[in-house]
């Protein structure tokens, strides 16, 4: 307990999945939280988006754990609303010291000469111009404390291999990575720390919908989660159909602790050996 003991960390995405997931495994280990999300539907994603439902009952379950949480309904396409959310939740909670940039989607998949230009353009916005914003708003305050800090942008195997139509995905997630690396040398000589973490399929919304079932299954006309699972254990080296969120958690905690104190630049596989097939 307490590896993270009296810092606070700011993180996008945070009303269920992977993130409401970061905000408790930060906050068990001590760390207070600001937290958003967008909290509606994205055009053009498979699933539903979460709801503000979704987002009060991370505070709850943070809240439960006797940690503070500041929680607003923010969106990382809006630049204002995610720096006025950052800026408000370190007036009441005193300090920035970790980022979470993990706000993401799926949309729509398609061969890429067939995406269209909308589709391409939220993704970008959302997956790569979004992770921008959140460490463009979080980055002043960090470096206010002067106590040094870990960034962690969420990136996936998709910037390590490649998926056939999921160009958009992918381009996007390539490019968290080249991000990753140049904030890691503008901020080394602030003792910020940057690296990225890549998972492999997690069990959430994300992936188990139809869209992505037909994606793995494409032999088949209406494929199951059990069809898709099926697909899925072929991508891993391990035996395993996809990680839960808590995997990848446990991996933040550690690249938010001091026990990462001298990593940075680095892209982390959480991924039961996928990007080694």
């Amino acid at each position: 307990m307490g590896r993270v003991e009296g810092k606070v960390a700011f993180i996008t995405g945070a009303a269920r999945g992977q993130g409401r997931s970061h905000a408790i495994r930060l906050a068990q280990e001590g760390a207070d939280i600001i937290a958003i999300d967008v909290c509606e539907d994205i055009p053009g994603a498979p699933y539903a988006g979460a709801t503000e439902e979704d987002l009060a009952e991370t505070v709850r379950q943070v809240e439960a754990l006797d940690r503070r949480i500041i929680a607003t309904k923010a969106d990382v396409r809006d630049f204002d609303a995610l720096k006025s959310a950052v800026d408000e939740g370190v007036a009441q909670l005193g300090r920035l010291d970790i980022v979470s940039a993990n706000a993401g989607i799926v949309t729509d998949m398609a061969p890429t000469e067939e995406l269209s230009e909308e589709i391409w353009t939220d993704m970008i916005n959302v997956n790569l111009s979004g992770v921008w914003r959140t460490t463009k708003a979080a980055i002043p305050h960090i470096k206010a404390g002067g106590r040094g800090g870990s960034i962690i942008l969420t990136s996936s195997n998709a910037a390590l291999m490649v998926y056939q139509n999921l160009a958009h995905y992918t381009a996007a997630k390539h490019g968290v990575v080249g991000l990753m690396r140049t904030l890691a040398l503008e901020l080394a000589p602030h003792m910020i720390r940057v690296n990225s973490i890549h998972p492999t399929q997690v069990n959430t919304d994300m992936i188990q919908n139809e869209a992505i079932y037909k994606l793995f299954r494409p032999d088949l006309k209406n494929p199951t989660r059990e069809d898709f699972k099926t697909a899925s254990v072929a991508m891993q080296a391990l035996p395993i159909p996809w990680l839960e969120a808590i995997d990848i958690s446990n991996a933040l905690l550690f690249l938010a602790s001091d026990e990462a104190r001298y990593i940075t630049g680095v892209t982390l596989p959480v991924d039961a050996g996928g990007s080694i097939k």
